[in-house]
């Protein structure tokens, strides 16, 4: 039983990565979309895609969190005592995120507007980066068993885990750029096309790069987990580049919902290589998942909470999904967000100053 509920721990990070770091994404985009005046349409646009699904997507994070101290309370104890830094910054990150997207509506001045848009973006790139330190941390060893019984620096502030939390940034950034760009195409924002078009290949040459590195850095930092991703996780890492590029092309067109099952399997393939090659260790290379798990009765609870979550949570998300992609969950056309066409954006940059009509949240 606890390899299969650690199976679906990996399956809950999955889901996770899949919805939350692409949620991360557009809040990325949003940081980065330039002043008032030059990112007004594509954070009009963001806003109008996330708004609908943004708190169901991190869902995922607790179900993981609860699942963990549950099952696999000492490997929780060890992460959470070592690594409490970075996951304190990732909770701020989902604190300032949360707080910035909330007042962005709710402001009454456009210079809090402003500034909450910026906490928006401040807090979705301090999140997904931390939690990939901590991935860092624990892909390469350093995360003994025990009572903050690693170093609480150099365990997660090292070159391999750094690399892990940009690497995470920029999966975020590409996922979320090519689900903007097939939204761009779906409310007929053909001004956002060349916009996101861009920012997509950017994200995903950067991720390539980083990628390459974190391989690098695990090659000299710990050989042994370098072994067992080039051995055992190639072939999902392969997979993953060709769903991924493939996503993008798939942008390009009108079937949405198929772009975003390629993307979803171009992440699940990365999710996956990093399980393959660390199984059958939760902290490398000291805690095994059988010498780590909960009792038998514990681990059939969560068994039986599992098959709940999948009769009652899953439907209702995929309800959620298929009415904001129906455009049943988005505001009235006459008081829609996302300003009129007759805007320009230029190919690789920005909106033109002054091209666009007053109508973003997050001006």
């Amino acid at each position: 039983m606890s390899v299969t509920v650690a199976a679906i721990l990996v399956l809950a990070l999955t889901l996770y990565a899949c919805t939350g770091i692409a949620d991360y994404g557009a809040g990325f985009w949003d940081l980065t979309a330039g002043g008032r005046d030059r990112g007004r349409l594509p954070r009009s646009l963001i806003d109008n895609a996330v708004t609908p699904v943004w708190e169901a997507n991190h869902v995922w994070l607790i179900y993981v969190l609860v699942l963990c101290w549950t099952g696999f309370g000492s490997t929780f104890a060890s992460v959470m005592s070592t690594l409490y830094i970075p996951l304190a910054l990732a909770l701020l990150g989902i604190v300032l995120r949360a707080a910035g997207f909330a007042m962005s509506k709710d402001a009454a001045r456009a210079r809090m507007r402003h500034l909450a848009g910026w906490l928006f973006g401040v807090g979705s790139f301090l999140t997904p980066f931390c939690l990939g330190t901590a991935v860092g941390a624990v892909l390469t060893g350093r995360i003994p068993v025990g009572n903050a019984a690693g170093d609480e620096i150099t365990s997660w502030l090292n070159p391999s885990s750094i690399l892990a939390g940009l690497l995470t940034v920029a999966v975020g950034a590409y996922v979320s750029a090519v689900y903007l760009l097939a939204e761009a195409h779906r409310h007929g924002t053909a001004a956002l096309h060349g916009y996101f078009r861009f920012r997509a290949r950017a994200a995903g040459v950067t991720g390539l790069l980083l990628g390459l590195g974190l391989l690098l850095a695990l090659h000299v930092d710990e050989r042994q987990m370098f072994d067992r991703v080039v051995q055992r996780g190639w072939p999902l890492l392969l997979l993953s580049l060709a769903l991924l590029a493939g996503s993008f092309r798939l942008a390009a067109g009108v079937r949405v919902w198929r772009m975003r099952l390629v993307a979803a399997g171009g992440i699940a393939a990365l999710v996956g290589a990093w399980a393959v090659a660390q199984y059958p260790y939760l902290l490398p290379f000291s805690l095994t998942v059988q010498d780590g798990a909960a009792g038998p009765a514990t681990l059939r609870w969560l068994l039986i909470w599992f098959v709940g979550a999948l009769v009652l949570v899953v439907p209702a998300l995929i309800l959620l999904f298929w009415l904001d992609q129906k455009g049943e969950l988005g505001e009235d056309p006459a008081t829609s967000r996302i300003p009129a066409q007759g805007g320009s954006v230029q190919e690789g940059s920005s909106v033109q100053e002054g091209s666009v009509q007053e109508g973003s949240a997050q001006a």
